[in-house]
């Protein structure tokens, strides 16, 4: 076992000082850390929120015109009123699923980086201890 430096001969406010320093900077070490992942995170988020939108625009004008001709075949054997409102109802139970997903992942998920589990690790000489000194 290493024996760590002789402190005997140095006052307590002197240590409590170099620890008091020592934590100061694990603190502001851990803010940077989780300042940079957030951005990394966030350039990430960024791009693939583009092509997200990009292929909902796409998908959009897919359906769109898929559901114009489901409309359009459905009004060749009843009344186009009564096939629009059948397509508008296949859309509202599909919304409905939708929302319904939408919702449960969005419980799941977790808005803290990394860096907030390591944070967690700070020693146990921040957290007050019930017993005393005797």
């Amino acid at each position: 076992m290493t024996q760590g430096p002789d402190v005997s001969q140095r006052s307590f406010g002197e240590l409590m000082g170099e620890v008091t320093q020592d934590l100061s900077t694990l603190v502001r070490q851990e803010v940077e850390l989780a300042k940079a992942e957030l951005r990394e995170e966030g350039k990430k988020a960024g791009k693939a929120a583009g092509f997200f939108a990009g292929a909902g625009v796409a998908g959009f004008l897919v359906l769109l015109f898929l559901s114009t001709a489901l409309w359009q075949g459905l009004a060749n054997v009843m009344d186009p009123g009564w096939a629009a409102l059948i397509v508008a109802v296949l859309w509202a139970a599909i919304g409905g699923a939708l929302f319904v997903l939408a919702r449960r992942k969005a419980r799941e998920m977790r808005g803290l980086p990394r860096t907030a589990e390591t944070a967690k690790e700070i020693p146990h000489a921040l957290k007050p201890h019930s017993g005393g000194l005797s």
